[in-house]
């Protein structure tokens, strides 16, 4: 009986940690496989959610591309001389996404903001639920591991019941 007890209570404990392990980050790499340059994708975020803990990696050449962080009245008026929040021009840049909130992100360099290399993003806390994005394979492979997971644990919990 007691042995039971002791299964039962493990392949809860697998569950448990297997359903409450937090989802891990994820590094989004800024206009996918155009990058940061003109060609980048005016639609480059849609469908994407982005969560505290997330990071943004810009790619570009960095002769002749930027990246600044502004305020949204400065992104909305294609400012890029008023007071950046941020700058960076290594031409591999990871931007962190630390906390909740809107983000306004534009190349500095002569008009490339007017000609659409800009974007905003909006970061929601990774505990709460983010909307609905179009699955991913990565998301099918958790969805699979968790359902693995929780059979192997029923049949843990099986077993112990039958002795």
């Amino acid at each position: 009986m007691a042995y039971r007890q002791v299964l039962l209570l493990a392949a809860a404990a697998i569950a448990a940690a297997i359903l409450l392990a937090p989802a891990s980050a994820e590094d989004f790499t800024v206009g996918d496989a155009a990058g940061w340059t003109l060609k980048y994708p005016a639609v480059w975020t849609d469908g994407k959610a982005f969560v505290v803990g997330d990071s943004l990696m810009f790619m570009y050449p960095s002769d002749k591309h930027n990246v600044m962080e502004v305020m949204g009245t400065d992104f909305k008026a294609y400012n890029v001389t008023g007071n950046a929040l941020g700058t960076w021009n290594s031409g591999s840049d990871t931007v962190p996404l630390a906390k909740v909130g809107r983000r306004w992100f534009v190349c500095g360099v002569g008009n490339h903001c007017a000609q659409g290399m800009k974007f905003l993003v909006v970061t929601a806390d990774s505990s709460a639920q983010a909307p609905a994005a179009p699955p991913s394979s990565s998301a099918s492979f958790v969805s699979g591991a968790i359902s693995q997971a929780m059979a192997a644990a029923g049949a843990v919990a099986a077993a112990a019941l039958m002795f």
